[in-house]
């Protein structure tokens, strides 16, 4: 089975982590987003991988030299300009020659789906595209679909207002897709799947959806980064996990850290305290600094406080500074 991976995105929503890194490429649990990601997509049986590439396509390269995953190989696909979701599926899919039934992936969503049901449901219903879906409190911050009794998806409604959405069900970001879908986007040109594409297939009923309960998370914005790090350590993933501090952490004995995650060749001083945090490589957290529930790439200073901060790798807290719910620097 063979997938592409949407990762071309500008990340601009966990800006400033993402102005030195793409957003597939930040850990979760010590592995890029996009690693774990693709150790899914193996799992449900897919062995061959299309990156849709945009921005900072390097990175990618460089952390897979042999150009394999987890078992899976690899292929680049890099957009001479943005595409959006459904022009980069099909540029993608024609770069790699893609001609048959395949898996598409939003890049920032992680999930325990198991995609061998979701391609048996599309199959099962003979379906030109089928989607996980996922069940959410408040569907009026989503795109909501209205799926009948015998899976069929009949329209999407975008962000509904309060009690009038059709379902619970929103988007789920992991699609199966005939090879014909191809032919329903304009070649080189901006569109996005899910409001000119998606609509078509599902007005002519050949449209399913596949409600799961599986772990989800769409690892798009700092505090749903942060919890994707923080679920690892508490076993909320069904394959998953990953330990607190990495061997390579230089953390001083009388440093205290709970509830974080800690990466190699970060410093923690004496007397720091990190709790519910995420400490990225080559971060240094100062002797008797106080960093609570925040994701931290630069340099907090000795006694510094942070309380839900996002600091960069150019962002510097200063000694004794307190700042709570900012990033540094700022987007």
């Amino acid at each position: 089975m063979r997938a592409v991976v949407l990762v071309g995105g500008f990340g601009t929503r966990l800006r400033p982590l993402t102005y030195t890194k793409p957003k597939p490429m930040l850990p979760v649990g010590h592995l890029p987003i996009i690693e774990r990601l693709i150790a899914g997509l193996v799992r449900g049986g897919v062995d061959d991988v299309t990156l849709a590439l945009g921005f900072k396509p390097e990175p990618f390269r460089h952390a897979f030299p042999d150009g394999t995953c987890h078992g899976a190989r690899l292929h680049y696909a890099v957009e001479p300009e943005p595409l959006d979701t459904a022009g980069a599926i099909r540029f993608a899919a024609e770069f790699a020659g893609i001609d048959d039934t395949f898996v598409v992936a939003n890049g920032d969503v992680l999930t325990d789906l198991d995609i061998v049901q979701l391609v048996d449901r599309h199959r099962q219903l003979k379906a030109q595209a089928t989607i996980h879906l996922i069940a959410v409190d408040d569907p009026s911050a989503f795109g909501v679909v209205e799926i009948d009794d015998d899976a069929r998806i009949h329209r999407f409604v975008e962000k509904p207002a309060p009690g009038t959405a059709p379902s619970n069900l929103i988007n789920a970001g992991t699609y199966v897709l005939e090879a014909s879908v191809l032919d329903l986007i304009p070649a080189g040109q901006k569109v996005s799947i899910e409001r000119a594409t998606f609509p078509i297939i599902a007005a002519d009923g050949r449209m399913v959806g596949l409600a799961t309960d599986d772990y989800w998370i769409d690892t798009g914005r700092p505090e749903l980064y942060l919890q994707a790090n923080l679920d690892l350590l508490s076993g909320r993933r069904r394959h998953d996990r990953a330990i607190g501090v990495d061997v390579g952490a230089l953390v001083d004995a009388q440093a205290t850290v709970t509830d974080s995650v800690v990466a190699n060749g970060t410093t923690i001083g004496p007397q720091a305290r990190v709790a519910r945090s995420v400490i990225l490589e080559g971060a240094t957290v100062g002797d008797g600094a106080v960093v609570n529930d925040s994701v931290v790439m630069g340099t907090v200073g000795r006694g510094a406080v942070l309380d839900q901060v996002v600091l960069g790798a150019d962002g510097v807290i200063e000694a004794g500074e307190i700042v709570r719910r900012q990033r540094r620097p700022e987007p």
